[in-house]
This record gives C-alpha cells, structure tokens and sequence, in this order.
C-alpha cells in the first residue's frame, strides 16, 4: 500500500479507512510504523485506532494494531504474531547458539524470528536492517552492530533513531546528545577473563600471559578482566599480545611468537581469545616440545570447539544461548509496554569449564 498523497490532511474517515486497507492481511503493525507511513503523528493514529476499536474492526495487541478480521487468521495457520528481526555478524562461529536461544523464545512467546546474516562491517549492517524495515518485516530489532571503528557511532544514532524498538546483543552502548543508554544484553567479558585467571592462580601459577584476538569486538573486554584480576592479585608483569585470527597468514608467525615470549618470560599459565586460536596454539606447543597442562596450562576463551581439543582445553563459557533467549525477552516487553518502559540493560556471567589442559604449577617452561 502506498503512502496516501494528502498525508496529514486526509479527513479522519478516509485517514481510517486507509488504516482499514493497509492492516489488511499484514497481522500486528506498530503505530510507529503506521503514523511513519501515513506522515502524521503517533497521536493521531492512535486516535484513529481507539475509534476502530470502539467499532470492533481492530484490536490493539503487542504495542501494534491488527484487524479483528486477520485473528481468526491464526487459527487456520496464518501468521499474524510479532515478528523480531535479528541481525548478526556471522552464522557460524559463537552466534549459532544465541540465535538458537532466541529462535526458541520466540516461539514459546508465539513470536516470529526474522533472521539476517551480515558482518561486522558497518554498511553492511546498514543494509541488511534497512531492508527489514523498508519491507515492513518486523516489529522490532536485535543487532549486534560494530561498536567502535568508522561510522560505528553513526550507525548507532541512525538504529535508536529507527521507528520500532532496537535491542542491543553482545554490545553496549549509548547514544544521542545526553549520551543515553541503548537497551541490550551481554555477557561480562570482564568478569570471565579475571575468572579464568584467578582459577589459574589457585593452580599456582604466578606468571599468567594473554593471547587475544586483534579483530574480535569482545578483545578489549576480555584484556580489561585480565589486567584487572592481574593487579588485584598482585602478579608479576606476564606478556599480553594480540594475534592474528588462526586462519590468517599472520597466525602462523604469532603463535611462535607467544610460545617464545612464554620461554622468555618463564610463564606458565595463558588466556587464549579464542577457541580456535587456543586449539591451534596447543598443537603448536606440542610440537615444539611443550607440554600441555604440564609445562604450560591454558584457558580458552568461547568454549565453542575447546572441549574437542587433544587435551579438551579449560575454557570460559558465556551463557550465549541466554543472551538470545533474553534479548527477545527485552524486545517484546518493549513492545507490550511501550516507550515509557525504563531502558534495561542485562549483563550475565561466562562459566568456567574445567578440563584437561590446566592443571597445578610445576615447572616453568624450558
């Protein structure tokens, strides 16, 4: 349905009647989304709608507005439920489980998931919510957007700005003139690193080193906890270094790199972001005479892969199927309650797997 040409001007009857024809057969419509198309106010629409209701031929539901005539479309299987749209950076490694968790959710709340893949790339997140919103696809939004680099803060602008309710997963941020918080779940990066090394610390060891990805969003995240836990333990300075994805022709110079560093530097114990870098890592070691957990204990941070690892590698699990799971939670309270809903943002804990490649200091490395 186009846009009507007189726009606000439309006498109330035919601005009703239009609202008649554009809910036809579309299920649940925000008011956003309807006052955005018709180019008059929330205010007005919902003026519109209280007296469609008061007649019977709508019924407000989620936020939205449907026809009274599309919910006996539900019984004979035509979907006329919210829809939540959900766009992440990858569809194979970390993500499958949190869209799964919320692919579940969504449908115990009778909700529909619209899911798009994109990257980490700014534009491309651009265009992928675009399209969800251009074709009126969905009620409301969760992405995982990049947060800092090249027009990140612009892209953030742009979703908060955006007519249905945006939910922020894996990231935290603020936006807008009074730097205002943005909705979202996460999970405490932090707090799993500084986990990882105090568990190492208990085992004894002292020198603990990191080895984090240079191009994962969670990185910065990931060395605060490790500096953090570091200082309050009060360890001995221990080698931090960034390292090239494992896939990458860099990786295989990096690895040799941190190995040597470890020698150098008498550590015994490392934090490895992420599962695959630590997997790689161990074989490594293994080749070049190291013993794992014996002369070095590692941790692994993800834990997507890292109990299939020869030894199963320690590692730190964040609750990602939790954050999908709340994530679509956040989205339909939003809807069900409106703008005035407080803005929440849920933080939850990684968990420490226990496996084969930590293990009591005995001897630093040779």
């Amino acid at each position: 349905m186009d846009k009507p040409e007189a726009k606000g001007a439309m006498l109330p009857a035919a601005r009703r009647q239009w609202l008649l024809e554009h809910l036809a057969g579309r299920g649940v419509v925000r008011i956003t989304h309807i006052a955005q198309a018709m180019g008059v106010t929330p205010v007005t629409v919902r003026r519109d709608v209280n007296d469609l209701a008061a007649e019977g031929l709508v019924e407000r539901v989620h936020g939205g507005v449907r026809l009274v005539a599309d919910v006996s479309a539900e019984s004979s299987g035509e979907d006329a439920t919210p829809a939540i749209g959900m766009v992440v950076p990858s569809l194979d490694y970390y993500w499958p489980e949190v869209i799964r968790g919320a692919q579940d959710t969504a449908h115990e709340k009778c909700a529909r998931l619209v899911l798009r893949g994109a990257s980490y790339q700014v534009d491309d997140v651009r265009h992928q919510v675009e399209w969800m919103i251009g074709s009126g696809a969905v009620d409301a939004l969760l992405v995982a957007p990049p947060t800092r680099g090249a027009g990140a803060e612009e892209l953030l602008a742009w979703l908060t700005a955006l007519p249905v309710p945006v939910v922020l997963v894996e990231r935290s941020a603020v936006s807008g003139p009074y730097r205002q918080h943005v909705e979202s779940v996460r999970t405490d990066h932090a707090a799993g690193a500084e986990l990882a090394v105090r568990h190492l610390h208990l085992q004894g060891h002292r020198r603990i080193g990191l080895a984090i990805s240079a191009t994962s969003p969670t990185s910065g995240q990931v060395r605060d906890g490790w500096h953090h836990a570091m200082t309050d333990l009060g360890l001995p300075p221990a080698p931090e270094v960034s390292v090239a994805a494992y896939y990458e022709p860099g990786w295989a110079v990096d690895v040799d790199r941190v190995l040597d560093l470890c020698a150098e530097h008498d550590v015994t114990a490392l934090v490895v972001h992420s599962d695959r870098e630590a997997v790689s890592l161990v074989q490594r070691a293994e080749e070049r005479g190291v013993r794992v957990p014996a002369d070095l204990s590692v941790v692994a941070y993800d834990d997507e892969v890292a109990r299939f690892a020869h030894p199963p590698l320690t590692a730190m699990r964040p609750p990602k199927y939790a954050v999908g799971s709340t994530a679509v939670h956040l989205a339909l309270e939003r809807l069900a309650q409106g703008p005035d809903r407080p803005v929440r943002r849920v933080v939850l804990s990684s968990e420490l797997r226990e496996r084969a490649s930590t293990g009591a200091r005995t001897e630093a490395l040779r």
